[in-house]
């Protein structure tokens, strides 16, 4: 079925899209991306477009790499698939061991998933599973962030801070509570405190954790969930200290801190982990995503030692698994994906870049529309504002008008696949793949430009 044509009525007969409208495309064509190479994709019609995403946060390593398809073919000739299910297999034990060599601490424990959502689903039932084994059996609640996500199954949807993705779906798994994000732009509203240095709202931020945690009662908390850098509500970083004073929180309570880094690991803020960029050590990191560039599906849930301890002899079983977590060809496909890293140094390349992503970007200040910019590594959002002094947000119809009905399309049609997002106040996300330059810094800035400017003419 090579037909555009057959392709769209196929697209619109049979193919169930996620996290989308249907209605949109009524009366419209279905886009369809056919091919990628670097930091582009092309359309069915051969249109080019900056990947201005890298997919959704994983093509770290660019489209089109053959050494990442050669190593998936090679394998899948060896050994197509074995589960690890009491068994193990090469490529599994090896990308485990190579994992560990860049964790913080003594996280030297990986359980394989095949995403980002599974890895969260993994997390919070390890937890619960060990407090039970080391004689806490109430600790069970997560604490996490307003607008922040976490994922779709039913644990990682309940630790999703978003009540519009939850509701269709309620009730949910018990237990969950909510703390203020750290979103500084926004700190004079959300502590009702005039201005709070990056510091002093760091601080509030930690504490509004130790505050749930009493709240709840500690001897019913087992973990924090919480994004190095969260992505919903449009790249918050952690001001500083946040990180520092969290750790004190979850030592003094007994509750796991654990490292959300779906989006923010394997290079997306020029570290492989995101202790490494903040200073902390969590209890656990999931991660998926950039592990292998998207070039096969793999996550991992990675963990400290002594929450391994109680399964480490005897009887006990973490009763838990995937028929594909840690598939052959994948975990060879992430290990062909970290060679590429070490080879061209992309983590290195990151980190001398941000600062040049970061100012290109902030030349979109001089636009009425934008209020924020803000971000860190590869890894930014821009947010749009009504009034730039007042930081007046649009409303729930204005935001609807700008981001759906203007700004996604119209910022496609210039060129440009990137995220404009409106789960907290509305931004536009950009996470380009990890090989780009300054070259794709001036693409994006100038497509993002003649955009934002029509958008605030029609407004």
């Amino acid at each position: 079925m090579t037909h555009p044509e057959d392709l769209q009525r196929a697209a619109h007969d049979n193919l169930w899209m996620h996290f989308t409208r249907h209605g949109a495309y009524e009366n419209a064509e279905v886009p369809m991306i056919v091919r990628g190479e670097g930091a582009y994709i092309y359309d069915v019609n051969g249109k080019r477009y900056l990947d201005g995403l890298a997919g959704l946060f994983v093509v770290q390593a660019g489209h089109g790499r053959s050494e990442l398809a050669e190593a998936a073919a090679k394998q899948a000739q060896e050994l197509a698939f074995f589960p690890l299910w009491s068994y193990a297999h090469p490529k599994a034990v090896e990308l485990a061991a190579r994992l560990v060599e860049h964790t913080p601490g003594d996280l030297n424990r990986v359980f394989f998933t095949t995403g980002g959502g599974e890895a969260v689903e993994t997390a919070w039932k390890l937890a619960k599973q060990y407090f039970k084994l080391t004689g806490k059996p109430l600790k069970h609640k997560v604490i996490s962030r307003q607008i922040a996500y976490h994922g779709t199954p039913q644990g990682a949807l309940s630790i999703t801070g978003i009540p519009l993705f939850k509701q269709m779906f309620e009730p949910l798994v018990p237990g969950s509570v909510r703390v203020p994000n750290t979103n500084h732009y926004r700190a004079d509203e959300i502590t009702g405190v005039p201005g709070m240095t990056p510091e002093q709202y760091g601080i509030w931020a930690a504490e509004r954790v130790a505050r749930a945690i009493e709240m709840e009662g500690p001897d019913t908390v087992a973990a924090v969930f919480v994004e190095p850098v969260q992505n919903a509500g449009g790249c918050f970083p952690p001001p500083p200290g946040y990180f520092k004073r969290l750790r004190e929180i979850c030592d003094e309570y007994d509750v796991l801190l654990v490292s959300d880094e779906v989006i923010c690991a394997y290079g997306r803020l020029g570290t492989m982990f995101a202790g490494e960029k903040f200073d902390y050590v969590p209890d656990i990191i999931t991660s998926a995503k950039g592990l292998t560039s998207g070039y096969s599906p793999l996550g991992a849930m990675i963990c400290s030692d002594r929450l391994f301890e109680p399964f480490k002899s005897g009887t006990e079983m973490f009763a838990h698994g995937y028929t594909f977590g840690g598939h052959p060809v994948s975990a060879a496909v992430a290990l062909a994906n970290l060679d590429l890293f070490e080879r061209e140094d992309l983590l290195g390349h990151v980190t001398r870049n941000e600062g040049a992503f970061r100012a290109t970007l902030e030349r979109l200040y001089d636009l009425p529309i934008v209020g924020d910019v803000r971000g860190s590594g590869f890894f930014w959002g821009v947010e749009l504002v009504k009034d730039k002094n007042t930081k007046e947000t649009f409303t729930a119809d204005e935001s609807e008008r700008l981001i759906r009905g203007f700004l996604s399309k119209a910022l496609f049609e210039a060129g440009l696949y990137c995220r404009a997002d409106d789960r907290g106040d509305p931004v536009v996300q950009l996470a380009p793949p990890l090989i780009c330059g300054q070259k794709e810094f001036d693409e994006i800035e100038s497509i993002l430009r003649g955009v934002l400017t029509e958008a605030w003419a029609l407004l």
